[in-house]
């Protein structure tokens, strides 16, 4: 459903705030180790997501990625465009230019309600309540082999 990008994205921004919980700022190699990304990809996400205010950064020896009340707002779907733009949530399926309620290309009106579905996913919790699950043990963020 997302990109690489953006599931590095999701993962890095939910360690980040669950680290920001106890007032730590954190430098993208930890994050890459943590999350299970690449470093320079995970480098290069997380300065875009600097640019589009989605997390905070701070330079020098106790700088790192943090994210403060500032960032409360946040939900997955925020994140989600940051990276991935909003194609998911706009646009035809079928990549047709003229489709529209008015004008519906044949897979239109299932497409709108799964759009539905996941943006409502995607907006009913914060970042910060995600990391916040984390870090209570109601949710995971590693991968296991």
């Amino acid at each position: 459903m997302f990109s690489k990008a953006c599931q590095y994205g999701i993962r890095s921004v939910i360690y980040i705030w669950k680290q920001s919980l106890h007032g730590n700022k954190v430098g993208a190699k930890e994050i890459a180790e943590h999350v299970d990304a690449p470093e320079p990809f995970t480098a290069k996400i997380l300065q875009d997501l600097v640019r589009k205010k989605i997390v905070g950064s701070m330079k020098g020896p106790t700088g790192g990625f943090y994210v403060d009340k500032e960032h409360e707002k946040y939900t997955l779907k925020d994140l989600v465009v940051a990276i991935d733009g909003d194609q998911l949530f706009n646009g035809c399926s079928l990549g047709l230019n003229q489709c529209s309620e008015t004008n519906p290309c044949p897979l239109h009106k299932e497409v709108v309600k799964v759009r539905t579905h996941v943006i409502t996913m995607l907006t009913k919790k914060s970042l910060k309540q995600l990391a916040e699950e984390v870090e209570n043990g109601e949710t995971v963020l590693a991968r296991f082999a």
